[in-house]
């Protein structure tokens, strides 16, 4: 839900329409644009998940006769195997995080978004041919595109930074944000079906082809700033710079203050954490479903994507919540920072014991779609923590962020891989304990050390900066061309 100022937020911004003709306002076209961008980058991360239960799972086939026929896997990979081509991705996601964020200062956050994710795709649709070929040619593909994909989350915040005013920053991100869970409720278990009724490989030309028709969409739709768009209305064009402010083309990134600051280390630490339960569940969660629940490949999909489910709609309340709050100056956005994400990460460790205990159907899919749905709170305060803090180096720090933020999805599967290699369901207990520990260990460092106030080292000093009205005519005469 993209929500609707009051008068008093958003000054004379053309506002006034009723929220449901969010088309009126070119911001939230470009959050919606956003959200089904962020669909695609995880259809296109999940569907593996599923299919590869599908790719090593024998199959049963009814002669004309009634009888029987066992067929067997195509692929015979052991949970080592599958751990590593689960993990792989990540290989290639973490070494484009930080440079995401610094190509996307340059050159645009929208245009690398799209770009990112047009390659994905493409790249998905050769995945069949060359899983058949050989297992490293499949790791390698899905390395490339971990690659291409990982300048998804530093590229958005530079969009964000020429975007969102700072009081609709959280439900606009969030909103956003919410189509990565999105993509997950549906691509789990549409994955399954398609995997069921078709065949494994249509699991990959679906999404890759979706991608593909996005990216068009965007690439006609989205501009880096509201200044290069034609389409917006004078009013709102005004609002946004005048609530952003002065800004600087050519920046310099503090590199030493950024990694002596406990603030954004605080950030990193959260982003680890919430991402450690996060894909340990998102690469895991069928394989869980089909090794302890006992379920088959499309009820393991369907289920899988309730945690998701949850916290697609949790995310929606989340964000309008801490901005809500915000605008009537209740909390500090430091104090409302660490609400959201220590109170989030108590929660997920809590259910996540609960979990590993409780490993029965009905136990074991509640406790885990609570702690997932309630991690909406933290990825709602961490997320937007960066522009919090240093606004002008956020897409350079989300990436820094996400590259430890993309650790989990690499050790995580690796781990599971030599743990759990009998699928019994003490082993799986154990990659839930280790989950707790890293939830409350994030709690507690950003107890200690989190904060949402602009850091000294990244604020803009005066005689840097340009002179408000000439910038201002300088973004009108861009606008009017």
């Amino acid at each position: 839900m993209l929500g609707k100022l009051t008068r008093d937020e958003a000054g004379d911004s053309n506002v006034d329409a009723p929220c449901w003709k969010f088309w009126r306002q070119r911001r939230y076209i470009v959050t919606l644009m956003a959200h089904l961008g962020f669909f695609n980058v995880f259809a296109l991360r999940v569907n593996v998940s599923v299919g590869i239960v599908a790719m090593t799972s024998s199959t049963w086939r009814i002669l004309e006769n009634g009888t029987k026929l066992e067929e067997p896997a195509e692929f015979d990979w052991d949970t080592k195997q599958q751990g590593l081509i689960l993990g792989s991705y990540y290989y290639g996601y973490i070494t484009t995080q930080l440079l995401g964020g610094w190509l996307a200062a340059r050159i645009g956050g929208n245009r690398l978004f799209g770009i990112g994710i047009a390659v994905t795709s493409l790249f998905t649709l050769l995945t069949p041919l060359l899983a058949r070929v050989s297992i490293y040619w499949f790791i390698a593909i899905r390395v490339i595109e971990g690659i291409f994909e990982g300048v998804s989350f530093p590229s958005m915040h530079d969009v964000w930074a020429h975007w969102a005013p700072p009081l609709e920053r959280s439900r606009l991100a969030s909103f956003a944000y919410s189509g990565c869970y999105l993509g997950t409720v549906i691509v789990m278990p549409l994955s399954g079906v398609l995997a069921h009724n078709i065949g494994w490989p249509a699991v990959f030309y679906v999404f890759g082809v979706v991608g593909l028709l996005w990216f068009a969409a965007w690439w006609v739709l989205v501009k880096r700033g509201p200044q290069y768009d034609r389409c917006i209305d004078a009013r709102e064009l005004k609002y946004i710079q005048d609530s952003l402010g002065t800004s600087q083309e050519n920046i310099v990134h503090p590199w030493k203050k950024f990694f002596t600051s406990g603030s954004v280390w605080a950030a990193i630490v959260a982003n680890v954490s919430e991402n450690w339960g996060f894909l340990t569940l998102i690469t895991q969660l069928p394989l869980f479903m089909k090794d302890v629940l006992q379920f088959d490949v499309q009820e393991a999909g369907f289920l899988s994507a309730l945690p998701y489910l949850a916290v697609a709609i949790t995310l929606q309340v989340a964000g309008v919540l801490a901005d809500w709050i915000l605008s009537r100056k209740m909390l500090s956005i430091t104090n409302v920072r660490k609400i959201f994400i220590c109170g989030a990460f108590i929660c997920q460790c809590t259910f996540m014991l609960l979990a590993a205990f409780l490993l029965t159907p009905s136990g074991a899919i509640t406790c885990l779609t609570l702690a997932v749905g309630l991690g909406a709170f933290a990825t709602s305060g961490f997320f937007v923590n960066y522009l919090d803090i240093a606004p002008q180096h956020a897409s350079v720090l989300l990436g820094i962020g996400n590259t430890f933020g993309s650790l989990p999805g690499i050790i995580s599967p690796t781990i599971t891989g030599f743990i759990v290699q009998n699928k019994m369901a003490h082993e799986w207990q154990i990659i839930f304990y280790i989950a707790s520990a890293i939830y409350l260990a994030g709690a507690l460092f950003y107890g200690l050390f989190g904060s949402g106030e602009v850091q000294s080292w990244a604020k803009i000093r005066h005689e840097e900066t340009v002179n408000e009205d000439t910038l201002q005519g300088c973004s009108n005469k861009a606008y009017e061309k």
